[in-house]
């Protein structure tokens, strides 16, 4: 790991961002040209004091996690994003696989835009990339893991504390949606060894999805209609829409209710609330540990 030269190129990207490229206010006593410090900590997810230290050309070596973190929040390209795992001394993840994966700009840009609403980008096995501050607030952080564990569909059959996100009886409706559209993407990805091996695993271990699976049913999901269960608003009815990159690797979600309903004032109650309520253990990513 090359520690100066790493600091020195977080310091120049960091230069060459304006608050406002990213959703941030820009302020009458901003005393230097681009972001601070902590705004990039806050975007990144990271403690102002640990992204201070590695600017600082000091600290441990960041995970990859981290670093796919500081290549969205400061919105590095690909050529950019590949230099700074170099730099970092680690192995460049793949362009769209994975919880590290590069957010594709356009996918990130349309986010940046949607701060009134709930949003994040996932991968095409549901693996979340990015939320905003709304989507954490609806839905959560998803669990710090890696392999098959960091796809939601995955958890879904594995871990019963993961369907908590939704009324039990709207759970088979779920679960047959998430089976279809894993159909449409592993065909799509063709003799994928990770697609081949999550839905290897799942046959063994989960009985509903063998089953499903075994219907054939396709369907990628675009567009369905939600209940929520959250822990302070109670059950909020919303929709779910869904736009898919050019390559069909990664998704940017968005949550809406229709004006007048209760679902549209508890998204306003949620923009208040935020994630007040929500006190789990967090690691350096701010991400809540298994």
């Amino acid at each position: 790991m090359n520690h100066s030269e790493l600091a020195a190129f977080l310091k120049s990207r960091r230069a060459r961002i304006r608050p406002s490229d990213v959703g941030l206010p820009t302020g009458p006593r901003r005393r230097v040209p681009g972001l601070r410090r902590e705004e990039v900590a806050q975007l990144a997810g990271l403690s102002a004091d640990y992204y201070t230290e590695l600017e600082r050309g000091r600290g441990t070596r960041p995970s990859a996690q981290v670093l796919a973190a500081l290549a969205r929040a400061l919105r590095l390209n690909g050529d950019e994003r590949d230099h700074l795992f170099h730099l970092a001394g680690r192995r460049v993840p793949p362009v769209a696989h994975g919880p590290a994966a590069h957010v594709q700009p356009a996918l990130l840009g349309l986010l940046d835009r949607l701060a009134t609403t709930p949003a994040q980008v996932i991968t095409d096995l549901h693996e979340t990339l990015v939320q905003n501050h709304l989507a954490v607030a609806l839905v959560g952080r998803p669990p710090a893991a890696r392999g098959p564990a960091a796809s939601f569909v995955y958890r879904w059959f594995t871990d019963p504390g993961s369907r908590e996100l939704y009324p039990a009886e709207d759970h088979p409706h779920h679960s047959r949606v998430f089976v279809a559209d894993l159909q449409a993407v592993a065909a799509r990805r063709g003799g994928d060894s990770e697609v081949h091996q999550m839905v290897a695993a799942l046959r063994r271990r989960n009985q509903e999805f063998a089953e499903l699976w075994d219907t054939r049913d396709v369907a990628l999901r675009r567009t369905d209609h939600k209940r929520i269960a959250h822990a302070t608003l109670g059950v909020i009815e919303l929709d779910c829409h869904s736009l898919f990159s050019e390559d069909g690797h990664q998704r940017l979600l968005w949550f809406t209710a229709p004006p007048g309903t209760e679902g549209a004032a508890q998204l306003e109650l949620l923009s208040v609330i935020g994630t007040q309520d929500m006190t789990s253990d967090v690691n350096e990513l701010g991400q809540p540990q298994d």
